[in-house]
């Protein structure tokens, strides 16, 4: 069966004998149509399963109203943690009166400059943004702000830039996991981290760091590499298990990073939680999946969505100065499962 090519205004005013302009007001139930006219009109609307543009409607009243678009950046569709921070940005949207124009940067600058510069043509509301880890350049936030299109970045926020934010305590999430690890008995800890560009990789290094100090440990740049994925975590971690004072204990900057490493500890004849602790940073599903369940730090995704969601919106409605900067913590919380002691 072919598929029904949706209808236009301009097919009603035809098939009806009216001008598009009366159809227009008919669908906004205008009393300057006549009730039997507007009835007509919307009973065959509704048999013809016509739909409004919304974008359209939207770009013809931008100048007297608000947009109701609002551009979301995501690195990576996949990644569970962006996934639930997009459906707490939905969630508050959708409550408010908003809809969601989604693209992925995939981690790539270039990519993240498209985004922006399409997101400015198609007239959005406001963007919310989590950088790209390549991303050192910060031109095409910049001339977003300039346009007065308002901005919120969540989780990879710009340094670069003095712009509205959401983020969680990343650096007392870490603090509290490591401490966590020292407490049942770990006393060499290595960290897995993201590139040391991000903020939140130095957020985290910092309450790792804090944490073994607290308790009298040091460092030791042996356990400490760039590490953020499954794939590379399977890569490194017979190497550092393979030396003379292995770590007794992993803080990783994700789960999926935590998970490649409980997996080749495993492989490679390692007890966990017996002889090797772990712990991650996400708490996604993948976290209860494995054997055993993962301890880890979770991040609440949703709530930093709603969160950065909800500051935007108030810029764009002017319940808040857009000149004004907001900046919002949302608090973690230390899971503890399988995979410690």
């Amino acid at each position: 069966m072919k598929p029904s090519i949706p209808i236009t205004m301009k097919d009603i005013a035809s098939a009806l004998g009216v001008s598009v302009a009366t159809v227009s007001r008919a669908l906004k139930d205008s009393p300057s149509i006549s009730q039997e006219q507007r009835e007509k009109i919307q009973t065959y609307a509704r048999e013809h399963n016509y739909y409004p543009n919304v974008l359209a409607e939207s770009l013809r009243n931008s100048r007297k109203r608000p947009m109701k678009i609002i551009g979301v950046i995501l690195p990576q569709f996949q990644h569970y943690y962006f996934s639930s921070v997009l459906s707490g940005i939905e969630r508050e949207a959708t409550s408010r009166g908003y809809i969601i124009m989604i693209g992925q940067s995939a981690e790539e600058y270039d990519l993240e400059v498209q985004l922006c510069r399409r997101f400015y043509e198609h007239k959005v509301c406001g963007v919310i943004v989590s950088q790209a880890k390549d991303t050192q350049r910060y031109d095409h936030f910049q001339k977003l702000i300039d346009h007065g299109v308002p901005l919120v970045f969540y989780d990879r926020i710009c340094t670069g830039l003095d712009c509205n934010r959401v983020v969680v305590d990343d650096y007392q999430g870490a603090f509290n996991a490591v401490t966590h690890l020292i407490e049942t008995g770990c006393r060499r800890v290595a960290f897995y981290s993201s590139p040391m560009n991000m903020q939140i990789s130095k957020n985290r290094y910092n309450g790792y760091r804090d944490a073994l100090l607290r308790h009298g440990l040091q460092p030791d740049e042996r356990f400490f590499r760039i590490c953020d994925n499954r794939a590379d975590a399977e890569a490194i971690t017979p190497d550092v298990l393979s030396q003379k004072d292995i770590p007794d204990g992993f803080f990783a900057v994700n789960d999926d990073t935590a998970i490649g490493i409980l997996y080749t500890a495993k492989r490679m004849g390692f007890k966990v939680p017996a002889e090797i602790s772990i712990c991650g940073f996400t708490n996604g599903q993948r976290a209860v999946a494995c054997d055993p369940m993962l301890t880890t730090v979770e991040q609440r995704g949703v709530r930093v969505g709603e969160e950065a969601a909800d500051i935007l919106i108030n810029k764009v409605e002017g319940l808040t100065p857009i000149d004004k900067i907001e900046k919002r913590v949302v608090r973690t919380r230390l899971v503890v499962r399988g995979t410690t002691r």
